[in-house]
């Protein structure tokens, strides 16, 4: 499995090498890094076991345009990912494209620690360190340049040396790596966006501790992110001495907990190892009481989801909405498994509603779904293209549109949507092929014929 996924990155990574130039001696230009970022974000799901529901998407972006509200005007569109991966890893891809590990994720305790991560990525960006070590080491070739961001993506150092075999590539890595004066510069940029945002820097002194904790724990195998995001040990001391230099204490943080640990949960639920994530929850359920006991459980009635233990989950899920019965998403959460569990017209009910209040990209995709199980195509149709308006690299409700289409009998309409799902899968000779049987189909209005061959042009410009 491993190795498999070693390859896709291996493959990824040299499929996004600029064409307009063989080598970067010349610096690694913004229009070479968007170049780059555009063939990685049509690459991304066919590399990366990428966790992307709506309300894992929205929450993470909102995180991020929090921070970049307050960065400024930006050279990129920023994307954010959440990797199924028990990896200690989060690194920044060309052009803003930010991606943080399951594994990471899982040893944050707190909404300020990920902002904090995803804070000091941002800065990276935009301080513009990784074109800048590119350009420093102007030997690099862009096929190198491949490897070596391949070989930052990779946690796993054994899997990685056997596939990037040779010096060159551990070399090239290397020179990657973000310096000192890189990390602080980083951890500034995140520090002062933190205390202008009215978060508090203490959850960036905790995630610096952890990382710390962590180095020491493993012994010589340390995680990918602290290769290329070298001494912990000084960044602490440099965050702790910014913090001591404060006239005043910090004011309580803006931190959202409960929308922290719904997301955690939500996405240690979606993961592979889900008897490990059980023991895990259980065990803080037996050792804590009140608020983290309670998140715990919604955690287990996201696995027993999972695993179409539909009346545990209701069960649990009942628990959490009575201890927090303000937080309609919960509602939603217990809608979707209502309608998992085939008890369509008591989710109907409650998603409806939910939508009603706040149209938001989870009401509308989980509505969406419960409408077509109820055999209401063209209600659910509108609603999952309203989530596709929104979250346009959604591979997921393309095929759904696909499929839709299909059940109305619009062979134009069921191809073109099977090719965006393709294109955003990874795919680019099945959504050439799709997108190729869509445009001859004559019923096609003049926009969605316009928009195939404009995406037609965009796949032929990443095979080149």
């Amino acid at each position: 499995m491993i190795y498999k996924y070693l390859h896709n990155l291996l493959i990824l990574f040299l499929f996004i090498q600029p064409t307009c130039t063989p080598a970067i001696g010349s610096g690694f230009t913004i229009g070479e890094e968007r170049e780059v970022g555009q063939k990685l974000l049509y690459k991304i799901r066919s590399s990366f076991p990428v966790i992307d529901e709506p309300d894992i998407h929205d929450y993470i972006n909102s995180l991020g345009a929090e921070v970049l509200k307050t960065a400024g005007r930006q050279y990129f569109d920023y994307h954010f990912f959440i990797v199924e991966s028990r990896d200690f890893n989060a690194f920044a891809a060309p052009s803003g494209l930010i991606f943080f590990y399951t594994g990471i994720i899982e040893n944050m305790n707190s909404e300020d620690e990920l902002f904090s991560v995803l804070a000091h990525e941002i800065g990276h960006v935009v301080k513009r360190h990784l074109a800048a070590r590119i350009e420093k080491n102007s030997m690099v070739n862009l096929t190198a340049l491949g490897v070596a961001l391949a070989s930052l993506a990779m946690g796993d150092g054994k899997a990685t040396a056997a596939l990037l075999t040779g010096s060159m590539a551990a070399g090239q890595s290397a020179k990657l790596h973000f310096s000192r004066q890189n990390e602080e510069e980083a951890d500034l940029l995140a520090y002062q966006w933190m205390k202008k945002l009215g978060r508090s820097p203490a959850g960036q002194e905790r995630m610096l501790q952890t990382m710390r904790r962590i180095i020491r724990y493993r012994m010589g195998q340390v995680p990918q992110y602290l290769l290329t995001h070298p001494d912990p040990e000084a960044r602490l001391g440099y965050v702790q001495a910014l913090i001591s230099a404060e006239p005043e204490p910090a004011k309580a943080s803006i931190a959202d907990e409960f929308e922290f640990l719904r997301f955690k949960y939500r996405v240690l639920s979606l993961s592979e190892d889900t008897g490990r994530i059980r023991r895990l929850l259980a065990s803080i359920i037996a050792q804590k009481t009140g608020f983290e006991a309670m998140m715990a459980k919604y955690g287990l009635a996201q696995l027993d989801r999972q695993e179409n233990n539909y009346q545990s989950s209701l069960s649990l899920i009942g628990e959490v909405i009575a201890a927090f019965p303000d937080k309609k998403i919960l509602r939603i959460d217990k809608g979707i498994i209502l309608s998992e569990a085939g008890r369509t017209q008591q989710a109907l009910a409650i998603l409806e509603d939910e939508y009603q209040k706040n149209p938001d990209n989870y009401a509308a995709y989980c509505l969406a779904e419960s409408l077509l199980r109820a055999g209401k195509p063209e209600q659910a149709g509108q609603l999952f293209k309203q989530v596709a308006a929104e979250i346009e690299e959604y591979a997921k409700v393309y095929y759904k549109l696909a499929q839709i289409a299909g059940m109305q009998k619009k062979q134009g309409e069921m191809n073109y949507y099977l090719g965006k799902y393709n294109l955003y899968e990874g795919k680019l000779k099945l959504a050439k092929k799709n997108f190729g049987q869509a445009v001859k189909d004559n019923s096609l209005n003049k926009e969605l014929s316009a928009e195939i061959k404009k995406t037609l042009e965009i796949i032929k410009k990443l095979e080149d």
